[in-house]
């Protein structure tokens, strides 16, 4: 219980603040109305106005949740959870995409890793461009791979994966190259004492040792293959997706919808994390370093 208050804690400032720049926000246009209508707001009748109006600058935490209920829960119930309507649907839609490119850009990185640390050459010239790559806003790449990859014929599921899959690729590298290293000089003479291949001391070595630098690596490339594959779905004008949803609700200035969509993002994130979490415990305990 003493781990929950803080928690808690934190999780009540964070909503007594949407709620008060909701108020804040969203009073102009309740003070306009009511100014249209000849008439005078009390205090209640401002606050009530601000928590209920259609296209909030701000919506409200309840608003939110309201409409995240609609569109997912209340679909499940009615049977139609996989509806055009759903987030669950468009959810599903963008996991998919996630998926590939984290897969994709977790075995490029972790290739890249290897050649890194076992071959000069390439830790001297690939790691600097693994690294500059990095500095180029996803935002400005992305409709190029799109206008790239469908005058060849591809499109659909693949480019929002590679999307994604650039942006994941760079934190498995980065900690893998990390853990891959971290042996001390000592073990790695003693593997060589006995007389041990280069594939022995990696897979009895240094894979080993990797595991506690690549778990949290893979976290962050989950992360940030998610944002990679919703930024994908806005220069292509997609239909379905939480970055259509996203799309759909800025065109039509409608910001509860936005704002569900985020807010679907973030648990869809924060749910992938914690299952690369729950691997990582079960991993490392059986290996001994938990």
């Amino acid at each position: 219980m003493r781990n929950l208050f803080p928690i808690l804690t934190v999780v009540a400032a964070i909503f007594a603040l949407w709620y008060a720049g909701s108020v804040a926000l969203n009073a102009p246009w309740a003070y306009d109305k009511a100014e249209r209508a000849g008439i005078e707001l009390t205090t209640k009748e401002l606050i009530a106005d601000t928590m209920a109006q259609k296209k909030p600058k701000l919506p409200p935490p309840h608003q939110v949740g309201a409409e995240i209920w609609k569109t997912t829960g209340a679909m499940v119930v009615k049977g139609r959870a996989f509806s055009k309507r759903s987030l669950i649907y468009h959810s599903w839609i963008t996991l998919s995409a996630t998926l590939l490119g984290f897969t994709l850009g977790t075995g490029f990185g972790i290739l890249l890793s290897v050649g890194i640390v076992y071959n000069r050459t390439m830790d001297m010239s690939v790691m600097p461009w693994v690294i500059a790559s990095q500095t180029i806003p996803i935002l400005a790449i992305a409709p190029m791979i799109i206008v790239v990859l469908n005058a060849i014929g591809i499109s659909g599921l693949l480019p929002k994966a590679i999307i994604s899959m650039y942006l994941s690729f760079f934190p498995v590298v980065v900690g893998m190259v990390k853990g891959l290293r971290s042996p001390d000089h000592m073990m790695v003479d003693q593997m060589k004492t006995w007389s041990a291949s280069k594939g022995q001391e990696f897979w009895k070595l240094r894979l080993p040792s990797s595991m506690p630098f690549l778990f949290p690596s893979l976290k962050i490339a989950m992360a940030a293959s998610l944002v990679g594959a919703i930024v994908g779905e806005l220069p292509t004008g997609a239909v379905a997706g939480l970055g259509a949803r996203l799309l759909g609700g800025s065109y039509y200035g409608q910001t509860i919808q936005i704002w569900s969509a985020l807010i679907t993002a973030a648990v869809l994130a924060a749910t992938l994390v914690g299952i690369i979490g729950m691997i990582q415990k079960v991993v490392l305990k059986r290996m001994g370093m938990a």
